[in-house]
């Protein structure tokens, strides 16, 4: 039930004024029995641009969903967006006090609803007021899952009961959702109920070990034990863990392992934390649910717009491999998958895009996609007799010349029938980036001492926990990178100048030659963008070291991420990590950059540099230094292979 707004309550009020003829009426001065809180208030809504239901939507198994409807007043013949969630449908409802319906749902949900659509929202099985078991990202109905339901089959339950049961609809619903909701809007299109005409995932959960949420490559974002204690240690999330240093950095170098963390804070109780650090290779466990590849498997029936985040600092892996999967495949859904490619943090294009930490873009892009393709997207296909959207393929902010482009697919590096034209950035002696391949007179390598003791921050110290009111995590990724490019165990590599701009559309792939004197070991590679010494208007921004695209390797995994090999000690090895997509233009003034480490911390758990067989159980002995050579001799020269567009 909502909070109740002033001006509700003052329209109310002149109602019954006028209902009683203007005169006052005396309550009984005595205390009445039960006290002065009644029970069956009903808040005033005389004044609310909408009617709010509250359902327990029943599923095939019996399992009742708690779910909260928006409908417009007067609406008729109104199309539904669904978002089926894990954070509260309630708290979702309930964003502002206000009787407008705009202002009561978040903002993208909000501009819907003043569309003209009608609002869903449901708390996924187990979770707040719905009935049932809660499972993290609940695998499909199969091996991982021996009951016969799962999020597809609760979507299909869901939306065959609203469209019997919401007579101001047109039978037409949409999904949508961010980051776990987006994983349910995904789960959705398999098997899609008929009256499903469209979905908006934002920055969904495709593969949380390849690089969405728990994992990156193999190296455990150990920070998210936080979330993960939130959401499976008690229902409605009412368990809180309360860090006990304000630097983040100190209490996880404190804590050591991950199994470590498992024993103090009693995560080893939780059936999610025990199959994470159960499986972390990429077994068959995480394969069976990647995303991108059951969708792979079938065809996309339901138009589809995918929502990546290009700073995305949660699940920056998860729409373009889905995005990619589904639009490679031949025959029906061939034209059903959109790709929406914004300068944004995690669920950024929900809200105000006009910049991101210190960078600015120009204008709102998060507004202008909502106006200019993600509705025309849903009236197109759920408003009765709407017009066509015009709508490309590929719509993809060009971050550092600032604007929006149509594209025809993804990557852009291979349009119009081209082949991928790789233009390799090579990492060169005197710590210089070149596109000419080493000279064999000079230096073999660079190196450095990677010390678990005093790990490689991922953003400058004091690292306040994830989730703390006054965390910069939302913004990290678009951190100035200074405060590491002098440290002795970074290794940094910089171009000359750009004389003409250098347009990148696609994934930069790191290709590594490196060793290293222990037996195992992490490999970050970061892509930056150099700003000028001078920026005129922005003195902030003189030589600002922008990150472009970033990512880790968990070196054990270098070969087969479901099979872990110890590194050969000494040997020069081959390393290929492929860092997040990106569109951006490296202007004429500016400089490229590349930073190499081997530890990103606390986000990752730290390689103890042994090879164990569970990195989250190793031991304090385990964690040793070791000394790690970049190569860049003419048959083992280490580069960046830029995505370079026409």
């Amino acid at each position: 039930m909502r909070p109740v707004s002033i001006s509700a309550c003052i329209l109310a009020l002149a109602a019954a004024s006028v209902l009683l003829g203007g005169s006052s009426v005396l309550a009984d001065p005595v205390p009445p029995p039960g006290g002065d809180i009644p029970q069956d208030f009903k808040i005033a809504t005389q004044a609310d641009d909408y009617v709010k239901r509250e359902v327990m939507i029943p599923m095939r198994d019996g399992t009742k969903l708690f779910t909260v409807i928006i409908v417009p007043k007067g609406a008729s013949r109104a199309p539904m967006i669904l978002n089926r969630t894990p954070y509260g449908a309630r708290k979702f409802t309930a964003s502002a006090e206000s009787p407008r319906r705009a202002l009561v749902l978040p903002l993208s949900f909000g501009e819907l609803a003043e569309a003209g659509y009608i609002i869903v929202s449901q708390d996924v099985r187990g979770r707040y007021k719905s009935e049932g078991d809660y499972v993290m990202n609940r695998p499909l109905s199969g091996d991982l899952n021996h009951t016969p339901v799962d999020h597809s089959t609760d979507a299909w339950d869901t939306i065959d009961w609203l469209v019997k049961n919401v007579p101001e609809s047109n039978g037409k619903v949409g999904t949508m959702g961010t980051s776990y909701d987006g994983f349910t809007v995904l789960m959705s299109l398999i098997n899609p109920h008929p009256a499903l005409k469209a979905a908006a995932p934002f920055n969904p959960m495709v593969d949380t070990w390849m690089g969405d949420d728990w994992f990156h490559n193999g190296a455990l974002r150990q920070t998210y034990a936080d979330y993960i204690f939130a959401q499976t240690a008690e229902k409605s999330s009412d368990y809180k863990w309360i860090a006990p240093r304000y630097d983040a950095y100190e209490t996880w170098l404190g804590i050591g392992s991950a199994g470590t963390l498992g024993k103090l804070l009693g995560m080893d109780q939780l059936p999610f934390w025990q199959r994470l650090t159960a499986h972390p290779a990429y077994d068959a466990y995480w394969r069976a649910q990647a995303v991108d590849k059951i969708l792979a498997a079938r065809p996309l029936t339901v138009p589809t717009l995918y929502i990546h985040s290009l700073w995305d600092q949660e699940d920056i892996y998860g729409a373009t491999a889905a995005f990619a999967a589904t639009r490679a495949q031949s025959g029906a859904g061939h034209d059903n998958s959109f790709l929406v490619i914004g300068p944004w943090r995690h669920g950024g294009g929900n809200g105000d895009g006009s910049s991101l930490g210190a960078i600015k873009f120009d204008g709102d892009t998060g507004r202008w996609f909502r106006r200019n393709v993600l509705l025309p997207f849903f009236d197109a296909r759920l408003k009765d007799g709407a017009a066509k959207a015009d709508i490309a393929t590929v719509t993809a902010f060009e971050t550092g010349a600032n604007v929006w482009r149509r594209y025809d697919q993804w990557p852009q590096s291979c349009s119009n029938g081209c082949p991928f034209k790789s233009a390799p950035l090579y990492l060169s002696a005197g710590a210089r980036l070149s596109f000419d391949k080493q000279p064999a007179a000079s230096p073999a390598f660079d190196e450095y001492i990677s010390d678990p003791a005093k790990p490689v921050t991922y953003r400058p110290r004091p690292i306040r926990p994830t989730y703390a009111a006054d965390s910069t995590w939302r913004r990290w990724l678009v951190d100035d990178q200074r405060f590491a490019s002098d440290r002795t165990d970074v290794l940094t590599y910089t171009s000359e100048v750009l004389k003409a701009p250098l347009r990148i559309a696609g994934q930069p792939v790191a290709h590594l030659f490196a060793s290293t004197s222990g037996t195992d070991g992490d490999w970050v590679v970061k892509l930056i963008d150099v700003y000028p010494d001078e920026v005129p208007g922005e003195v902030e921004m003189g030589s600002y070291q922008l990150p472009v695209a970033m990512d880790i390797l968990r070196g054990r995994y270098r070969d087969d991420p479901a099979n872990p090999s110890a590194i050969p000690a000494g040997k020069v090895v081959a390393y290929t990590l492929k860092l997040p997509n990106a569109d951006h233009v490296f202007l004429p003034g500016h400089r490229i950059m590349v930073q190499v480490q081997s530890s990103w911390f606390p986000l990752y758990d730290r390689n103890p540099q042994t090879f164990v067989p569970n990195i989250f159980f190793a031991k304090p002995a385990d964690y040793v230094k070791a000394t790690q050579r970049v190569f860049h001799k003419p048959d083992a020269a280490s580069y960046i292979d830029l995505p370079v567009a026409q």
